[in-house]
């Protein structure tokens, strides 16, 4: 619900702004709910809107699904409590939602339309799983319950690579308390039988914990003794779910008698800082000889719950929010992201609900460069930036999946004319099957006048 919200910054370019008119449908028909669209804001393309309705997260049988299902299978055995689940959240959220519910400034660069999929003016795919933090909140007040956990695709206009896809998939949680003597007392309780259960893996747990915060971090509403046992119990659940996650894999390397098994989980603690958690941690796992970040995660401030209507001073409790995909490609070992997408049954049929196995390559196609090199309009016109994520677009949306990467090789600008040709290689290669050079010469063909119609540039 926090770390989740971090855009990178993206190359800006110049291009004559009246270049930049293209149709758009007056309507758009999402998960069975006509839209109208805005000329101004409307920028989402039909292969993103295919997707839509895949729910990787819902496959049981999908790496993403068996990742949820485990992580959420461990949250509600831990003792003590139950955590309402919320998987079926459409992705259409409004902007309210998405930005201005969690205090996102008005010139936040994730509002811009090069970063997010805009539906209209008020209506947006959601960039994050916080967009139905608040209607959790509101669920589990209602209900009497203590805790959630959200699970859904998210979608951000980004870079093509193979680690990179414009939808994603992630997960939240938060786990609330009231302050009488007694709740205070179950979740003393409940640390000490967390800490009984992490000594019961095969596998031993070794925990390097971060530099203990000073005093201020800790809410002037919260106790010492309330700011510790929030802390204690968030660190607990998550090196749980660690340890779940993890020694899974580790059993499916034991099975494929993997030469190098480690014989300890090296967890560790890093302070830092999010929004709406104070104080903030991040977990990270010694893995293939890297820290690998799994999530981050705090105690909740007081003014979230707040405006998710619980009373002032009522509430205690902790969050945490991760993504599921990079997590999914380690553990199962898939090298190319697109591959969690595919449709094709050699891909499918080697995983199960509950288990983590290693993905067999089934075929690697040789893949073909392709550059397209331009130049941008003269600046003297009116102008508009072009944000690399444009150009990112156009090649998806016409090639889609049949391109694992596009990267800008080269920027000149030239000394007399002081006009800037940007060159960018794009490497066609399915994951699925071959592709023929009429197939890749055609799609170039369509970028080429895709760029040149919309953008104005100057194809060299």
């Amino acid at each position: 619900m926090y770390k989740l919200v971090l855009y990178p910054l993206r190359r800006t370019f110049s291009t004559s702004i009246s270049k930049l008119s293209h149709s758009v449908p007056k309507s758009l028909e999402i998960n069975g709910v006509s839209y109208q669209s805005d000329p101004n804001f409307t920028n989402v393309t039909e292969s993103i809107l295919n997707l839509t309705d895949r729910s990787l997260h819902l496959n049981e049988s999908h790496p993403i699904g068996i990742l949820r299902n485990i992580i959420e299978h461990r949250f509600n055995s831990l003792p003590g409590s139950h955590f309402a689940t919320f998987n079926h959240f459409k992705p259409i959220v409004t902007k309210w939602q998405n930005f201005d519910s969690l205090g996102f400034p008005k010139d936040h660069p994730g509002r811009s339309v090069s970063d997010t999929y805009y539906i209209n003016g008020e209506t947006l795919l959601r960039t994050h799983t916080s967009a139905h933090e608040q209607e959790c909140f509101h669920s589990i007040k209602e209900n009497n319950e203590e805790a959630f956990l959200i699970s859904a695709d998210v979608y951000r206009r980004d870079e093509i690579d193979r680690t990179h896809y414009p939808v994603f998939h992630q997960m939240e949680g938060a786990h609330l308390w009231g302050r009488s003597s007694e709740e205070l007392h179950h979740l003393e309780k409940s640390i000490k039988e967390l800490e009984q259960l992490l000594k019961n893996y095969t596998t031993k747990i070794v925990v390097k914990e971060a530099d203990p915060f000073d005093d201020s971090t800790r809410q002037p509403y919260m106790t010492n003794k309330e700011a510790l046992l929030c802390e204690a119990h968030l660190k607990r659940s998550l090196e749980l779910i660690v340890a779940e996650v993890f020694s899974k894999k580790i059993e499916s390397m034991k099975l494929k008698k993997s030469t190098e098994i480690p014989d300890s989980l090296q967890v560790r603690w890093v302070t830092t800082t999010f929004p709406w958690t104070t104080p903030s941690w991040e977990i990270e796992v010694w893995w293939n000889n890297d820290w690998l970040e799994i999530c981050g995660c705090g105690v909740v401030k007081e003014q979230v719950l707040r405006n998710a209507g619980y009373k002032a001073d009522s509430k205690i409790g902790w969050a945490f929010g991760l993504g599921l995909d990079r997590i999914a490609m380690l553990l199962f070992e898939i090298p190319d992201i697109r591959l969690l997408w595919t449709k094709d049954e050699r891909f499918h049929k080697q995983f199960k609900k509950g288990e983590i196995t290693t993905f067999k390559p089934y075929s690697k196609y040789p893949g073909t460069l392709r550059d397209v090199a331009f130049w941008l309009p003269d600046t003297s016109e009116k102008f508009k930036e072009i944000h690399e994520n444009d150009i990112m677009e156009i090649v998806r949306n016409i090639a889609g999946d049949l391109v694992e990467s596009v990267k800008l090789t080269d920027e000149f600008l030239h000394p007399k004319t002081h006009r800037k040709s940007l060159c960018y290689r794009i490497n066609y290669q399915s994951m699925d099957r071959n592709i023929t050079n009429a197939e890749i010469n055609d799609l170039q063909n369509k970028v080429n006048h895709e760029l040149v119609s919309k953008y104005g540039v100057e194809l060299r």
